[in-house]
């Protein structure tokens, strides 16, 4: 376990030591302490270590991520996981705006609740929240997996593409072409699959599933104003 003091060392020297790990390392489990909301942690990592931050962290944290795990023991500020790629980030609190924004593949844990526009421009990530999301979440998604164990704020999936939504709980309102859309047993099974990864007390049959009606795809004068 290689054990980082954020305070004592600074951040640049703890991403320039994050990013010089390759696939071949053999310091693959790092602790970051002191972290006190600093902005930036872990970010354009591309092995596959596990980083443990102690406490919260502010803007961006993990952001570019590849094949790092890196598991926030504590809240996360906006941006967390945005333009991950792959591996695995795990908030243990709450995560402030945006998180997983555009994020094209790997897999977003939160085990509090997620604030607006979670899961925005997402192009291939999983997302799995524990608790509810704000207004405007999967807004432009356009593929991958938000899960919602909780409720859903005003606009969810507004102008989304073909991402898939599942929420347990209410949803404030629908965005524009978002609709409720059926389960069919290969949504259960995709869902299963995600409850699994993200820990979650939850059955995927408590669950609804919301996607694009598709009526935006081409140009309609109705749209028009």
């Amino acid at each position: 376990m290689q054990t980082f003091d954020l305070e004592a060392q600074g951040l640049r020297n703890l991403n320039a030591a994050l990013q010089a790990q390759s696939a071949e390392t053999n310091q693959t489990a790092w602790e970051i302490v002191n972290a006190k909301g600093s902005h930036a942690i872990a970010v354009g990592l591309d092995a596959p270590i596990e980083v443990n931050v102690k406490g919260s962290t502010g803007y961006y944290c993990a952001g570019m991520n590849k094949q790092a795990t890196v598991h926030v023991h504590g809240s996360a500020g906006p941006g967390v996981a945005e333009n991950m790629m792959s591996g695995t980030v795990i908030i243990e609190g709450d995560a402030s705006q945006y998180a997983g924004a555009t994020a094209n593949g790997g897999t977003l844990i939160i085990k509090g609740n997620a604030s607006s526009r979670c899961g925005i421009s997402m192009k291939g990530v999983d997302i799995i929240v524990h608790g509810n999301v704000g207004h405007m979440s999967a807004f432009m998604a356009q593929s991958g997996n938000l899960v919602v164990c909780g409720d859903a704020g005003d606009a969810l999936g507004d102008s989304i593409y073909e991402a898939r939504l599942f929420v347990r709980g209410s949803v404030k309102s629908l965005g524009a072409d978002c609709i409720e859309k059926e389960m069919r047993p290969e949504h259960l099974e995709i869902l299963k699959d995600l409850l699994e990864r993200g820990e979650c007390d939850a059955k995927p049959e408590e669950f609804k599933r919301y996607g694009s009606a598709r009526k935006l795809y081409n140009f309609d004068i109705d749209n028009a104003y």
